[in-house]
């Protein structure tokens, strides 16, 4: 198991905003973690990246215990995060901010870059630009190119569809399935959840801090229960029409769990 998320407790002040989290990320896959607004998805990418502290649990990368590693640490290791809400420098040219993704490694980045313009071409044009006058989806794409220059074993991408037109959702989805076939394992929160789950090889539901359902991919797609709460009725899934609302509650059975949650 490449990232392994043990029975993970994290809180805010005295709420638990995960309550027992437990999932798994083998080498070479894309699993996706979808939920309801506020079900602790983003906090679970947080907790794996270094960002939230641990009250319980453990976090697990290529075998070694992370839980208590700095952030930046990790992004050495090879954990790298795409934040929601993209986070670009908006004053720093594209350049700039490309190299920043590279501060926490040695070496010349030059390859790095042209795989990155490569994918990204428009990125390649804008070179120059400053990040905060690109449009939405050219910022999205200089935050994964920003991700990618550390140079990750493991990707977590956190909302990468967010606000964006549909032409530029397409684009990122093919992008992060041309990641993955270049090697780099994928973990993606989305609200777009048909999207996610048609790319994605496994999938966990996530409901008020805890799991309450996995499976693959396809198979979470025609669930009812996950059609009802995150799909919508009547929404295709393949294409860039397929968003969900997102602000369900999935009616699913709870997995069994007999630990204590703590405090």
């Amino acid at each position: 198991m490449l990232l392994d998320v043990d029975d993970l407790y994290v809180h805010y002040g005295k709420i638990a905003a995960l309550k027992g989290v437990s999932l798994g990320v083998e080498e070479g896959e894309i699993v996706s973690l979808i939920g309801a607004n506020g079900a602790g998805k983003t906090t679970t990418l947080k907790t794996i990246s270094g960002l939230r502290a641990v009250s319980r649990g453990a976090v697990r990368f290529d075998g070694r215990d992370i839980t208590r590693m700095p952030g930046h640490e990790r992004v050495r290791l090879g954990v790298c995060q795409v934040p929601e809400g993209r986070g670009v420098f908006p004053g720093m040219t594209v350049m700039e901010n490309l190299d920043m993704g590279a501060f926490a490694r040695a070496g010349d980045s030059k390859q790095d870059l042209e795989r990155i313009f490569s994918l990204f071409p428009r990125l390649a044009e804008r070179r120059n630009q400053a990040g905060g006058t690109l449009s939405g989806g050219e910022q999205q794409m200089l935050a994964i190119g920003r991700a990618l220059m550390g140079r990750p074993k493991v990707l977590l991408l956190d909302e990468p569809s967010m606000g964006l037109a549909p032409m530029f959702i397409k684009l990122i989805f093919e992008i992060i399935q041309e990641i993955n076939t270049q090697g780099i394992t994928v973990l993606l929160v989305e609200q777009n959840a048909a999207q996610a789950l048609t790319i994605s090889h496994r999938a966990y539901v996530l409901e008020t801090g805890r799991i309450v359902k996995t499976a693959d991919g396809r198979s979470l797609l025609d669930d009812p229960a996950v059609k009802a709460a995150y799909l919508g009725v009547g929404v295709a899934v393949d294409g860039a029409a397929a968003a969900p609302s997102g602000t369900g509650t999935a009616t699913v059975v709870e997995v069994p769990d007999t630990r204590h949650e703590g405090t």
